[in-house]
């Protein structure tokens, strides 16, 4: 999204962009070219209201129902805004037909013609939050992947597509940095989730760890639900790990760049070891100098590789 864009968008389209400085990770760092710092912010953007349509977590006074052709009293109504959105996603698409109502979605169009991207990765996010709406508990570890891959995953396969960077073993290796992340993302979020009715620890893995659902309502956790924590919490560190070659296949600032996505998600997850693995007091998130630490770590990793 362009600067001016952006000053168009309105007070809600603004509020979502904000919300970028809450990331575990750099979305769009100054040291990227311009060009490419618009384009990320762009798809953040999306992701970001697409999330928030279905976390019913929009900015108050109706702007999005209203861009999106729909009564602000719909709002709440997170399935009825989800469609509406994907109908304005597709006018992104259809360059004969009329622009997009949403500012945020007007606002990708120039990214999605300058990188002919493809309508898949923006559909996969709305259909995670459209399931997000009706599957609540995941029952084993591949079920939760499965939904990574629509909630998490495209937003990497965008970043190679807008750098120009990829191939099939960066989208493998991307997938897994997402997929990390999201876990990520789940671990500290524990008890946000289930204040929601939502939990994304698999259920094969709570009966592993002898944790009940009382015992994640609980206002610290204990030592079974610490345990069952550490274990996802070293899965996505393995993600991470898996993902990592893909900061060393490339070159110049956007090795800076994917170095800050994992170090983000390490720092995250150092962040989480340090409190114990107790995360139903809140989220524990990294500091600016474990991010810093976690990033050079990643980049010296390169360096030993490139």
């Amino acid at each position: 999204m362009t600067g001016a864009t952006q000053r168009q968008a309105g007070n809600s389209s603004r509020a979502t962009l904000d919300k970028a400085s809450g990331e575990n990770f750099p979305v769009a760092p100054f040291f990227l070219p311009r060009a490419w710092r618009d384009d990320l912010m762009a798809v953040y953007g999306y992701a970001r209201l697409v999330d928030d349509i279905g976390d019913g977590d929009l900015a108050p006074g109706g702007d999005d129902a209203r861009h999106l052709g729909l009564d602000p009293a719909r709002t709440d109504d997170r399935l009825a805004m989800l469609d509406a959105f994907e109908a304005d996603l597709r006018r992104v698409f259809d360059p004969a037909g009329p622009a997009p109502g949403h500012p945020l979605l007007r606002g990708i169009v120039p990214t999605v013609r300058r990188h002919a991207l493809t309508p898949e990765p923006f559909i996969g996010l709305i259909e995670a939050n459209r399931q997000d709406q009706s599957v609540l508990r995941y029952g084993t570890y591949d079920d939760l992947l499965a939904y990574c891959e629509l909630s998490a995953n495209p937003v990497g396969r965008l970043v190679l597509a807008i750098t120009g960077t990829t191939t099939p073993e960066r989208v493998r290796r991307s997938d897994a940095v997402c997929t990390g992340l999201q876990i990520v993302e789940h671990l500290q979020d524990v008890a946000e989730d289930l204040a929601s009715d939502r939990i994304y620890l698999p259920a094969d893995d709570m009966k592993r760890f002898h944790v009940t659902e009382a015992d994640l309502a609980a206002p610290t956790a204990n030592a079974s639900v610490r345990s069952l924590i550490a274990f996802e919490a070293d899965r996505a560190r393995q993600l991470l790990d898996e993902g990592g070659p893909l900061v060393h296949s490339v070159h110049g600032r956007l090795r800076l760049l994917l170095a800050g996505f994992v170090g983000g998600g390490r720092a995250a997850l150092s962040a989480v070891a340090a409190v114990g693995h107790d995360v139903l007091p809140g989220p524990p998130k990294a500091t600016t100098p474990r991010l810093l630490r976690e990033v050079g770590a990643v980049l010296r990793k390169t360096h030993r590789k490139g």
